[in-house]
């Protein structure tokens, strides 16, 4: 499947930017350089007519996105959320793509229900309404429980989404390949593992029993959150290719004007935004991958709401720790232990100069303190960061990818509340209350009792393993030269282990 033939897809995605106008449109907005829009116009014109025609009545780059399938459309929602890097008139047009694409009829939508959960729709659901919102990979229904009552949304895939996925991923890997072949430099960004993460991700969201599994872990970790609410869903009603929850009720957090007639504080909302992403990241290492506008509302009480769950992100205990002190190093200003950390996590060749990747480091963070966000242009700040990582040697961290494009979108939803937010410091009690309770002494004892309780779990197995040891070693020729196995190495560490344990039981 990731054969040349997929020059042409490739070929024709430049084709249609250029015949629906999106490709001026999008270079402009990105102040892209003149040569590159001349490479760029030059390679696309003459495939011009092989170019899809898409909807006329869309703006240019809407057009050209939703002509050319869902993972295009995936990309485009992104940018929506980046008015600092696209243009607020781009990336307004790109909210289209969010919850207002084209639905499949009703009658398709039943069909697929009653196929999937075996039961006559009658039987299901006593109100059953058009679809209410329709995204690159599913659409929504509001409907009505037979049984209860319940007024739910009832989610369907899209018919024929596997598919088309598929033909685009493919694209996607066959030009990772290619850019591997031609800029040999571009491998340290290791754009092959990229896609493959994509792809890892796009296959969950096309299974929503999976989404309903993380809807219900997600609702449990954040049931104690104040000022935000988890739909659950409903199992009873849900299945690979439907997906059954209680319905949200509230205002769209894309829609400012009918927030600000609300009453609610655009300010507030969001710093909680941005504070609850991190929270949920750090604390719990289980969080939403996909808070665009469009899967976020504001109940009337001012709580916000958070559904569409089939992009989550996880984070273990070392990542979610090396993550904060990054986070806490650029908050304090405090640029070596921010490389320290690069150094010590090997995000960065030990054979780099630590003091010189400090110095890069505060020219990213510097501008960013004691500035009205307003004034700071991401896409810069982003650019002279690539160069920064371009320099020292860095390799793309496929576990942090989706981190980093939760928190692109994150601080993008947020700076639409509140264009004058400043991420650090609304980020900084977050961050520094993960801190005090994970990284220190406390952290420490932590981290040494659960490794005794591994430990603990072969000791059954310990004598047996040291008398095998023992005995082969006896009949080994030289023994004094043997290597010393490392179960010896084991047994030392554990009992450095429970030694700690005692210790810090003590003081």
């Amino acid at each position: 499947m990731r054969g040349p033939h997929n020059i042409v897809r490739l070929v024709r995605t430049l084709a249609t930017m250029e015949r629906t106008g999106a490709i001026g449109v999008v270079l402009e907005a990105m102040d892209a350089p003149p040569r590159l829009r001349a490479v760029a116009r030059v390679l696309g014109w003459p495939f011009k007519w092989l170019g899809l025609k898409g909807d006329p009545a869309l703006p240019p780059a809407t057009r050209a996105l939703t002509a050319l399938g869902p993972a295009y459309i995936k990309f485009g929602q992104v940018l929506s959320t980046r008015p600092d890097i696209v243009g607020n008139e781009l990336a307004e047009q790109l909210k289209y793509l969010q919850d207002k694409l084209p639905p499949f009829p009703l009658d398709q939508a039943r069909q697929m229900i009653e196929a999937e959960l075996g039961q006559p729709m009658a039987a299901m659901f006593s109100e059953f309404s058009e679809p209410v919102a329709a995204a690159s990979i599913a659409q929504v229904h509001r409907a009505r429980l037979a049984e209860t009552g319940r007024e739910v949304a009832v989610k369907v895939l899209r018919p024929g989404i596997e598919r088309a996925f598929r033909r685009d991923v493919d694209a996607f890997y066959f030009a990772a390949r290619v850019i591997e072949i031609i800029s040999p430099a571009s491998r340290r960004l290791r754009p092959m593992d990229v896609i493959t993460h994509f792809d890892g991700v796009v296959q969950g969201e096309l299974d929503l029993r999976l989404e309903s599994a993380a809807a219900a872990e997600f609702a449990a970790n954040t049931a104690e959150d104040e000022g935000f609410q988890v739909p659950e869903p409903v199992w009873a009603f849900s299945g690979r290719t439907v997906m059954t929850m209680g319905w949200a009720e509230g205002v769209a957090l894309a829609d400012n004007a009918a927030i600000d007639a609300a009453g609610h504080d655009r300010v507030q909302l969001g710093a909680r935004v941005l504070q609850l992403f991190l929270k949920h990241a750090l604390r719990d290492g289980f969080f939403h991958a996909d808070m665009h506008q469009g899967n976020l509302k504001v109940a009337a009480n001012g709580d916000l709401i958070a559904y569409d769950f089939g992009i989550m992100g996880r984070l273990d205990e070392y990542t979610r720790r090396v993550y904060a002190e990054i986070l806490i190093g650029f908050i304090r200003k405090d640029y070596r232990r921010v490389a320290e950390v690069h150094f010590e996590a090997g995000y960065v060749p030990p054979d780099r100069d630590i003091d010189e990747f400090a110095r890069a480091l505060r020219v990213v963070g510097e501008p960013i303190f004691g500035m009205d966000a307003s004034r700071i242009s991401m896409a810069r700040l982003l650019s002279y960061l690539f160069e920064v990582t371009e320099r020292f040697g860095m390799q793309t961290r496929t576990e942090l990818i989706l981190l980093q494009r939760t928190m692109v979108v994150v601080e993008g939803v947020a700076r639409s509340l509140d264009p004058h937010i400043n991420i650090w410091q609304v980020a900084r009690p977050v961050v520094e209350g993960y801190i005090a309770t994970n990284v220190g002494p406390r952290a420490l004892l932590r981290d040494l009792v659960q490794t005794a309780r591994v430990l603990g779990r072969f000791g059954p197995k310990l004598p047996g393993m040291v008398e095998a040891r023992l005995i082969a070693q006896s009949g080994e020729k030289d023994s004094a030269k043997a290597p010393l196995h490392p179960l010896w190495w084991v047994l030392a560490g554990a009992g450095l282990v429970w030694t700690g344990v005692i210790l810090g039981a003590l003081i």
